[in-house]
């Protein structure tokens, strides 16, 4: 499926759902390097890192009827952060396949700078962009690896030109 957050070109203002949906698979280090220095000394937790499991359902070639296909490991918080504004407070959520608590804390807490307007620009340059990145590079090593095991069936009659090819008929 394809998503706005897959695309490297610049694009217009994310809405909260698109980065919401690339800070869920931006990896740890990402995460790590662009927004622990915004860790709160005492984070006010309105619902703690915790893990849980989350049915996952499938389609058969996406037109057959639902079925449960098994459970994920998902990790889910909510916090409320301070901006630099004293008077403003917003509430950072994030949900994300795993069990790593570090991993959607810090996600929680990007998610609350990005409502902020004032930090938008910052964070799109040393997370959004290098998120992008990342998971561009990741679908193509996928692609890569899936055209490496693509066989080509040929059929003799394809093979020594079928009449149908060289214009004469049978």
């Amino acid at each position: 499926m394809f998503h706005a957050f897959d695309n490297v070109e610049p694009a217009p203002p994310m809405a909260r759902a698109d980065w919401m949906a690339l800070l869920a698979r931006a990896p740890l280090d990402l995460l790590e390097s662009a927004v622990a220095s915004h860790w709160p000394a005492r984070p006010n937790w309105l619902r703690a890192p915790e893990t849980g499991l989350m049915m996952v359902q499938g389609r058969a070639g996406s037109t057959g009827e639902r079925f449960n296909l098994g459970e994920v490991t998902v990790s889910r918080c909510a916090l409320r952060l301070k901006l630099a504004r004293a008077d403003a407070a917003v509430v950072g959520v994030a949900y994300a396949l795993g069990r790593s608590h570090r991993q959607v804390g810090l996600a929680a807490v990007a998610d609350a700078l990005l409502q902020d307007p004032a930090n938008q620009d910052l964070l799109e340059q040393t997370l959004l962009t290098p998120v992008r990145l990342h998971l561009a590079q990741q679908r193509s090593q996928r692609e890569q690896a899936a055209q490496s095991t693509k066989v080509e069936f040929f059929t003799v009659a394809r093979e020594a030109g079928s009449p149908e090819e060289d214009g004469e008929e049978a």
